[in-house]
C-alpha cells in the first residue's frame, strides 16, 4: 500500500491542539525529538530531559530543514522570524497533547501490543501482515515509553486504516497511561515472564503490570492474551474486571480460540496448522523458533479482531523479516573460512534466552564448525539475577552448544555452572569478549551473540561483521534483511 508522506501539522491545528501560540504560517510532515534525525518537514519537539535540553538544539534542527520548532521558550541564537510553536507548558506535555488530538481524529481500528517478550516482533509482524491489507501505521523500533509512546501517537497520519502501538514498562503504573492514550481497540499481551524483577515483588506483580493496558479501552475492544501463560487467568480476571466481554486466547490449550494443533520447526522457519476461530489454516512462517509460532497465532487472532483477512495475514507471514538485533543472521567470510551470524544483541531475559538456544539447535554448523553463545548478563532481574543466569546451563546443553563465550557479573554465574568442555571464555566487558570471540571463531561456525541492550552485545556483532573479507559486510542471508529499530522498554 502507498505510505507517501502527508501533512501531519499545520500551524494552526497544532497550536489548537497545545494550546500554543505559532509565530507564522508552517505545515509539518513528520515528528522528532531528536535534532541529529531531523528530515525535511519535520517539527522539532524541544524535551527538556535529565541529561539533555532539546532546546539547546532547535536552531540545528532549523538549519537542518524542521518545519518548526516546539518549545517552551525561545532559544537564544535562534531567528527572530523562525518558525516556531510556543507553548506555556511543559513541551513534553505538549507532545502528548499532539499524541491525543492524533488519536481522537484517528479513524484507525489501534491494535496495543505488550508482554514481556515478543512485543517489537508482535508489532512488526501485525504491520506486514496488514500492510498489504490497507494503510497501516505502526510504533518506529520500540517507542514504547512515556515519551515514545506520545511521539508515536503524534506521528499517526488521519487516514490510516490499522494502526499498532508497541506498550512497555519497567516499574508498575506505567502501562495505564499509556493505554488511556493510545485507547486500543485490541489489545495483546504475548506472554508474562520473569523480567524487570527487580523492580517487582514477583512474576504475578508483572503481570498486573501488564493488564494495565486494559485501562484505555472500550467495553467493546477485544483483549488477546496467551492461553497456555500460567498467568492467563490472572490476566483474563483482570481484562473482565475492565469491563471487556471479547476475550480471545491463543495457544496448544483445547480451549484456545487460535489453537496450535501441529508445527514443524526447521532452522529458518516453521510449518503451521492451526485453528483460528474455527478455521483451520496452514502456513509457512518464515521466522524460526517455537515462540515465534505461538506469536504468530496472536498476530491472526488480532488480524481477525480488526475486521482484517486472517488468510490473507497467513500467507504474508511467508516473508516476514526479522527485526535488527533480534534475529538477523548474516554470512561472515572470514580469512579462516565462512560462519554464519546471529545478532540477538539487542534484548535479552531467560525466556527470550531459552528460545533463542532452541532456534540454535535447530541450525547445522558447516563442516568442522560448532555451535557458539556469545552471551551478555540479562539486566533488571533484581536478587534473582545469578540463579536465572545460570539455569541457562539446561537450555544451552539440551540445544547441544558447543562453546559458550560471556561477559558481566550474572553471567559468570552461568560460566561457571557449565561444564569445563562448553567454556569458551568469559570477560568483564563485552569489548573484552570480542577480542576473544574474534581469535576463536573459525570456518563453519554458527555464532549467536545475545545479550540486554545494557551488555552492549553489539560491540561483538561488530567485531564479528568486521572479520568479513568482502567489500560489501552488509550482505545478509535472505532469511536475516534488517529493519530498523530503536528501543525502550520491557
Amino acid at each position: 500500500m502507498s505510505d507517501e508522506k502527508a501533512v501531519l501539522w499545520t500551524a494552526e491545528d497544532a497550536a489548537a491542539a497545545t494550546n500554543g501560540q505559532a509565530t507564522r504560517p508552517w505545515t509539518a510532515t513528520g515528528v522528532t525529538i531528536d535534532s541529529r534525525k531531523v528530515e525535511p518537514g519535520d517539527l522539532f519537539v524541544a524535551i527538556k530531559g535529565p541529561n539533555f535540553d532539546g532546546h539547546d538544539f532547535v536552531a540545528k534542527a532549523l538549519e537542518a530543514g524542521a518545519a518548526a520548532a516546539l518549545v517552551s521558550t525561545v532559544p537564544p541564537g535562534v531567528p527572530g522570524d523562525a518558525s516556531l510553536l510556543a507553548v506555556e507548558q511543559d513541551t513534553l506535555a505538549a507532545l502528548a497533547d499532539l499524541g491525543n488530538v492524533a488519536r481522537l481524529r484517528s479513524k484507525a481500528k489501534v491494535i496495543g501490543v505488550t508482554g514481556s517478550v515478543g512485543k517489537t516482533g508482535t508489532k512488526e509482524a501485525l504491520r506486514h501482515v496488514l500492510s498489504a491489507q490497507g494503510l497501516t501505521f505502526a510504533t518506529e523500533g520500540s517507542l514504547n515509553n512515556h515519551w515514545g509512546v506520545p511521539l508515536s501517537l503524534a506521528r499517526l497520519p488521519a487516514d490510516r486504516e490499522f494502526a499498532i502501538f508497541e506498550l512497555g514498562m519497567n516499574h508498575a503504573g506505567e502501562i495505564g497511561p499509556l493505554s488511556r492514550q493510545v485507547m486500543p481497540d485490541v489489545a495483546v499481551i504475548t506472554t508474562v515472564e520473569p523480567a524487570h524483577l527487580e523492580f517487582f515483588s514477583s512474576v504475578e506483580a508483572i503481570a498486573d503490570a501488564k493488564a494495565e493496558i486494559f485501562e484505555g479501552m472500550n467495553p467493546n475492544g477485544v483483549a488477546v492474551l496467551n492461553r497456555d501463560n500460567p498467568h492467563f487467568g490472572r490476566l483474563l480476571a483482570a481484562a473482565r474486571t475492565q469491563g471487556l466481554s471479547r476475550i480471545w486466547s491463543f495457544g496448544a490449550h483445547e480451549d484456545a480460540e487460535a489453537r496450535l494443533l501441529d508445527c514443524s520447526l526447521h532452522a529458518t522457519c516453521s510449518a503451521v496448522t492451526a485453528v483460528i476461530l474455527g478455521e483451520r489454516i496452514q502456513y509457512c512462517l518464515a521466522l524460526p523458533g517455537k515462540h515465534w509460532v505461538m506469536n504468530s497465532l496472536a498476530v491472526l487472532l488480532a488480524v481477525k479482531a480488526v475486521g482484517g483477512d486472517v488468510a490473507a495475514a497467513a500467507r504474508s507471514l511467508s516473508s516476514i523479516q526479522p527485526v535488527k538485533g533480534r534475529g538477523t543472521r548474516k554470512r561472515i567470510h572470514a580469512a579462516r573460512g565462512a560462519l554464519t551470524l546471529i545478532d540477538e544483541s539487542y534484548n535479552a531475559s531467560p525466556a527470550a534466552m531459552a528460545a533463542t538456544f532452541e532456534v540454535l539447535g535447530k541450525i547445522d554448523p558447516g563442516a568442522g564448525g560448532r555451535r557458539i553463545a556469545v552471551l551478555g548478563d540479562m539486566r533488571e532481574l533484581g536478587e534473582r539475577a545469578d540463579a536465572l543466569h545460570a539455569q541457562l546451563a539446561e537450555p544451552l546443553k539440551a540445544a547441544h552448544v558447543d562453546a559458550v563465550y560471556a561477559c558481566g557479573p550474572h553471567m559468570r554465574a552461568l560460566f561457571d555452572r557449565l561444564p569445563a568442555a562448553m567454556r569458551g571464555g568469559w570477560a568483564e566487558t563485552s569489548a573484552e569478549l570480542a577480542a576473544v570471540v574474534t581469535g576463536a571463531v573459525k570456518g563453519g561456525d554458527v555464532v549467536l551473540v545475545k545479550g540486554s541492550l545494557g551488555s552492549r552485545m553489539a560491540v561483538v556483532v561488530e567485531a564479528l561483521s568486521a572479520l568479513d573479507t568482502r567489500q560489501d559486510k552488509n550482505q545478509s542471508t535472505s532469511a536475516a534483511a534488517q529493519a530498523a529499530a530503536n528501543g525502550q522498554r520491557g
